[in-house]
């Protein structure tokens, strides 16, 4: 079709705007002339030869459908890893409710991080005081302090926000915790215990650097948070 211009606008651009504006207000067009589906010619998306009209509709519903069923997967698949976790976490739910003491609890804890949660390592820092012999326990995961002790107030930041913190920390964070020269805890799940940190904070150690990370989800290690402190919180 020839451009010829009409007052300085294009006919052929007008033309176009009105076919598509028809078609968009009938569109039952091709099934009252069907034979013009078979002499409507595009080209084809995936290659140089041309396609009819029915064909690339079939296309554009077939790449829709591939889409669709890929969403669907990957919805089914997220489903499938938050049925699992809902699993595990019922079980430290029961081993915490089981728990009677400090010993039982930190036992629980043990199974449920490692075998439940992949931990290479873990530790509880308590800052109760009101527990009888709390102090006087001897455990590689327990630590007691005080809450305004100077080792804890490396964690002030992390205990205002009042919400897990997922990432690396500070070497000397790391030192306290896991002891000093632990260079092989990569990654760590900071979780305060109680509002702000009030009973402690649980820390989850991985040898994989990406295993815990800034952008990662922490509504599930929130909801582990409130299990243990809760536990914390009936010794």
């Amino acid at each position: 079709m020839s451009n010829q211009s009409v007052a300085g606008i294009e006919v052929a651009a007008v033309r176009e705007d009105a076919v598509v504006d028809y078609l968009q207000h009938h569109p039952d067009f091709f099934e009252r002339h069907a034979s013009m589906l078979s002499k409507v010619r595009l080209s084809h998306d995936r290659g140089a030869a041309t396609v009819s009209l029915v064909e690339r509709q079939v296309q554009v519903l077939r790449d829709k459908n591939e889409k669709v069923e890929r969403r669907l997967r990957e919805l089914v698949d997220v489903a499938r890893i938050n049925e699992g976790l809902v699993t595990k976490i019922h079980r430290l739910a029961c081993r915490m409710i089981g728990a009677e003491g400090v010993l039982q609890l930190l036992d629980g804890l043990e199974v449920s991080l490692r075998e439940d949660f992949g931990a290479s390592d873990w530790r509880i820092v308590l800052t109760r005081t009101d527990v009888p012999g709390l102090e006087k326990l001897s455990n590689r995961h327990l630590r007691v302090a005080a809450r305004d002790t100077a080792e804890l107030r490396m964690f002030d930041t992390f205990f205002e926000s009042d919400r897990p913190r997922c990432g690396q920390i500070r070497d000397s964070q790391r030192d306290y915790l896991y002891g000093a020269g632990t260079v092989e805890i990569g990654s760590v799940a900071l979780v305060p215990l109680g509002t702000k940190g009030a009973y402690g904070l649980l820390a989850i150690g991985s040898h994989d650097v990406e295993r815990f990370h800034p952008t990662m989800s922490t509504d599930f290690l929130a909801r582990i948070g409130e299990l243990v402190s809760a536990a914390v919180g009936a010794l």
